[in-house]
């Protein structure tokens, strides 16, 4: 049988760990996107990370050997909806780690209003409350898929499946009042 292999580590860290400005900038994705802790957020930034290097070095490439290349990263990206439909090589470049943050099922969850708040939205994926299609997903950093967007809905056996619960009923008083907030500031009222 023999031991399992030592997991490889999917992410680099920063090169200037300690300079104020990005310990900031890390701490506001951290908040905003509700990670659970810096390797999360370093995991995305090495992956786009490789996804522009990849564009990068098809840039200086003949345009017969970068085709096949460059359709491989332009279709995975698109898949993944990172990048719209009618992307180039030259927006990979400028896809930020925003971008990939919000393909994130945690992120998506929160945005379709399924959860209350991002951290919320976290701990919905990590109990099994959220599916994709048929298969349960507990993954909170998973990507989802933009053909998988339209899937994401409560677990049947979820509790939460049931409209009446206190969770769902206490959302759906919230987005009323909130609604009714935005409507008043477009009036001028506050």
């Amino acid at each position: 049988m023999g031991d399992p292999k030592k997991q490889k580590k999917k992410y680099e860290t920063p090169r200037f760990p300690w300079r104020t400005d990005i310990l900031q900038e890390e701490l506001k994705l951290l908040g905003q996107y509700g990670l659970r802790n810096k390797r999360e957020l370093w995991r995305h930034k090495t992956m786009l990370s490789k996804f522009r290097g990849i564009a990068r070095s098809l840039i200086g490439k003949t345009p017969e050997e970068r085709r096949k290349m460059e359709e491989e990263l332009l279709s995975r990206l698109k898949k993944l909806g990172i990048i719209h439909e009618t992307a180039v090589l030259d927006d990979v470049l400028d896809l930020t780690v925003e971008d990939i943050l919000e393909r994130r099922l945690q992120t998506i969850v929160f945005r379709k209003g399924l959860a209350k708040s991002i951290y919320q939205a976290r701990q919905l994926v990590t109990h099994g409350h959220i599916v994709i299609g048929d298969q349960r997903v507990t993954v909170p950093s998973y990507l989802v898929a933009r053909e998988e967007e339209d899937k994401i809905a409560y677990a049947p056996d979820s509790p939460l499946a049931d409209p009446s619960h206190p969770v769902r009923q206490m959302m759906a008083v919230a987005a009323t009042a909130q609604t009714g907030r935005k409507a008043g500031k477009e009036r001028g009222e506050e």
